[in-house]
């Protein structure tokens, strides 16, 4: 490995891990990631990876993983030189700067899909991302005003594991959902509604999106109106929700395990 020691942090190539935030998009579609589980994730995939910023233990204990890599310029740094370097305290040990993997398009998705419609939160990008991977759901569809799966907090908070899906982003869901019906998907909106199918009565057909709405809000009626068919998990009646990370988890278990029918 050809360890580059930081003498000037003023170096352009190092500015990124200072400029991009949460939710930032840029030209190249850049993105960071950190801490050492998340970056030895993606150092497995075939991701682009630009640059990493590391102390000299992570890349002594990722040396091989690392020397299978064409990387360009490996940073060594101690923590306060990150610190300073970032602008905030560093407790991990290493960042990467890598190249979003390219959209899929629609048409080659996969048979099962999660779909989110303007969730604000990264952590629960990020969950649902994680739980996707484990219940082997294909791919992940989100809003273009959602965050990012590949943001530095949705990513860590998925372990990496965002990697594993196929990825598009949409603008209008009207549209996203008339092609996806066009296709042969049906469209599960889960949201509680008085006609809403309990979920242990759901069988999912062959080819299934799985639509999560807003945290607060939900789904409106109007892209209601557009799925196929509602549903919700039955629960007490003193709890108005699940959160949406969990409520995701629970459904795609249903969907990729479940053989009950309606």
């Amino acid at each position: 490995m050809n360890l580059i020691t930081i003498t000037d942090l003023d170096i352009p190539s190092l500015q990124i891990y200072r400029q991009l935030r949460d939710n930032a998009v840029t030209k190249d579609n850049s993105f960071i990631a950190d801490s050492p589980k998340v970056v030895s994730m993606l150092l497995e995939t075939d991701i682009e990876v630009r640059s990493i910023l590391a102390t000299e233990k992570f890349y002594h204990d990722n040396q091989a993983l690392i020397e299978t890599k064409d990387i360009p310029l490996l940073y060594i740094a101690d923590k306060s030189v990150m610190k300073d370097i970032v602008g905030h305290n560093i407790h991990h040990g290493v960042m990467m700067h890598g190249i979003r993997p390219f959209q899929t398009p629609i048409e080659k998705m996969g048979n099962h899909i999660i779909m989110l419609e303007n969730i604000t939160k990264n952590e629960n990008v990020g969950a649902i991302a994680r739980s996707a991977a484990a219940l082997e759901v294909d791919s992940f569809i989100v809003s273009q005003k959602s965050p990012h799966p590949f943001g530095r907090k949705a990513l860590r908070v998925s372990m990496g594991y965002v990697s594993q899906l196929k990825i598009e982003t949409y603008h209008d869901i009207f549209a996203t959902l008339e092609r996806l019906k066009s296709l042969g998907y049906k469209i599960f909106a889960a949201e509680v509604t008085e006609d809403a199918i309990p979920l242990q009565k759901v069988k999912a057909p062959e080819r299934w999106v799985l639509l999560m709405g807003d945290e607060h809000a939900g789904i409106s009626k109007e892209i209601l109106a557009v799925c196929d068919k509602t549903i919700m998990i039955e629960m007490s009646s003193e709890v108005k929700s699940f959160n949406v990370a969990v409520a995701s988890s629970i459904m795609m278990y249903h969907f990729k395990k479940g053989n009950s029918a309606v």
